[in-house]
Formats: structure tokens, sequence, C-alpha cells
């Protein structure tokens, strides 16, 4: 029989691995640039990056976006003497949704966002809908829209939409969804550390997305980022706020709701800079990979007979 290395057989078997992930992440990247032409191709119009300037690279970030944050105020008090309109348009104060003893999941949003505030209600709902405890008896939910032109009347409709939707109209009575006038709103967002631009060419709000959890009385307690909540988590920090205890910082794994195209689905230079920093993380990883697979044979040769 004859004499075959080893090494040349792992070494093959290496290069097949890394065609195929090569191959995969490739397709997975040529996706988002096959939408566009589709897109292009089928009439809709291409959004326009006109707000960079000529040479700008693709991965600064958007002037937009310089005073666009969501920093972290655990232990600071909301103001509870803020007032605004609840969906039935009545008047209320923010405090009312603090009794002194049940913590609160609270959201800022606006209700006529083009995809990532839905989702961000989604994400809320889907994560207390495993929970095993109920909204109004252990906990209450708040949604605050920081757009003031929306009026009671948007509220109720997105508020009917959500609960439908996730099938809990039982318990809407612990669900509410505000709005209000702009000193109001301001003094809510600022005092939780959440700031958001109007951007008058896209004629949409630039935020970051994430959920609080407060204290019975009205103490930030938790921020949890992004569009989807751990329900273990979520349990964790209500159970922790009950008793009045603030959590530690969390990483800020941060998204931005900016320029999104709800006629064609997708999003501009942000989200799609996030993917190509995934895809040169992956091709990295891969890199290292062959290289540490390749030292090993260098260090450790080895022979045998097929």
């Amino acid at each position: 029989m004859p004499r075959v290395q080893c090494g040349t057989v792992d070494r093959q078997r290496a290069r097949r691995v890394l065609g195929c992930a090569l191959g995969l992440l490739l397709s997975a990247l040529s996706i988002p640039a096959y939408a566009q032409y589709s897109t292009a191709e089928a009439g809709f119009p291409q959004p326009s990056y006109d707000m960079m300037e000529p040479g700008t690279l693709a991965t600064a970030k958007l002037p937009q976006l310089d005073n666009v944050s969501f920093n972290q105020h655990l232990n600071d008090q909301l103001p509870l003497d803020t007032h605004f309109k609840d969906e039935a348009g009545n008047d209320v104060t923010l405090g009312q949704y603090f009794d002194g003893k049940r913590p609160v999941v609270l959201a800022f949003v606006y209700y006529s966002c083009p995809m990532l505030c839905t989702q961000i209600m989604n994400g809320v709902s889907r994560a207390i809908k495993v929970l095993p405890w109920t909204p109004g008896k252990e906990f209450d939910v708040v949604f605050v829209s920081f757009d003031p032109r929306e009026k009671p009347e948007t509220a109720a409709a997105k508020k009917s939409a959500l609960l439908n939707y996730w099938s809990t109209q039982s318990q809407a009575s612990a669900w509410h969804f505000l709005t209000g006038e702009e000193p109001e709103i301001r003094k809510v967002t600022s005092a939780a550390g959440f700031f958001y631009m109007w951007d008058v060419k896209s004629q949409q709000y630039a935020h970051l997305s994430g959920v609080l959890v407060l204290t019975p009385d009205g103490k930030l307690s938790r921020y949890f980022y992004g569009v989807e909540y751990s329900p273990k988590e979520l349990r964790l920090a209500l159970f922790e706020s009950a008793a009045g205890h603030i959590g530690s910082v969390v990483d800020q794994l941060l998204l931005y709701c900016y320029h999104y195209d709800p006629s064609q689905g997708r999003y501009g230079v942000i989200v799609m800079n996030l993917v190509r920093a995934g895809g040169v993380l992956t091709v990295l990883a891969l890199g290292g990979f062959i290289y540490m697979l390749r030292r090993e044979e260098k260090l450790h040769p080895r022979e045998g007979h097929a």
C-alpha cells in the first residue's frame, strides 16, 4: 500500500471546510446586494445617501447620529410628575403607573415608526408571553412616544394591534401607551439617558433601541438593549427591581433606527456597515483557524500508513 501523509489528509480536509465556510459567507453577504439590485429593477426608489460628503468612508458615522445615544442612568429617578395622555385620551401623570408595589417595564418608541419600534414592542411582548407572571399583577408595561405629533388615537390603534397579535387582550389594563408634549417627553427621556434626533431629509427619528426596568418608585434599575430580550433576564430584573435593587451596568449592544426604507424592507448605511463588519470578523476568524492548524502541523508532524 502506498504511504500517505496524514498531515496532507488533514490539510485537504481543512481546505474543504474553509472552502465551504467561505462559500456560505459570500452567499450571505451577497443577499443584501441582490436585494438592492432586485428592488432597483422593480422600479422602487433607491435610498439617497447624499447626506454623506464626497469621499467619505462608508464606515464613518453619520453626523445625524452624533447626538443619538442611550446612556445608563442607573438608580436615577424618573420625573413622575410629568403629564401625558393615555391611549383613551385621559390626562395622566407618569407617576400613576408606579404604585410603590410593582416594577415597571418601560420603552421609548413612536407608534408611526416604520419598523424598529414595532420590533421593540414585539420583543417585550414575546419575552413577557413566556414569563410565569402576569402584567397587572406582578408588574406593568408602559410605552412612551417621543414623537410629540402623535395623539391618543394613534396610541390606541397601536395598542389594539399589538394585543390582538399576541392574544393578550385580557391584559389590556396593564399595558399603557402614552403620548405627550415635547417638554414633558424631553424631561423623561433625558432623565433615562435616551437621546434622539429628527432627520428632516428622511422624515424619521434617529434613535436607539432598548427597554428599561424600573423599581416600584420609579428608579432606573436595568437596561436591555436591542430588540430581543431574554425572558430569564427580564424575570430576574423584575424580581430584583420589585425589591428595590439596582442592577449593574450592562453592555450596550445598540441598534440604530435610521433611514429604514419600508418599500425595500432594508436599512441604509449604518446597518449595512454592521453586516460588512461581521463579514470581516468572520474572515479574520477563519484565517486565524487556518493559521493555527498549519502551525500545529509544523510543530507536530504525523506520518501513517493507509
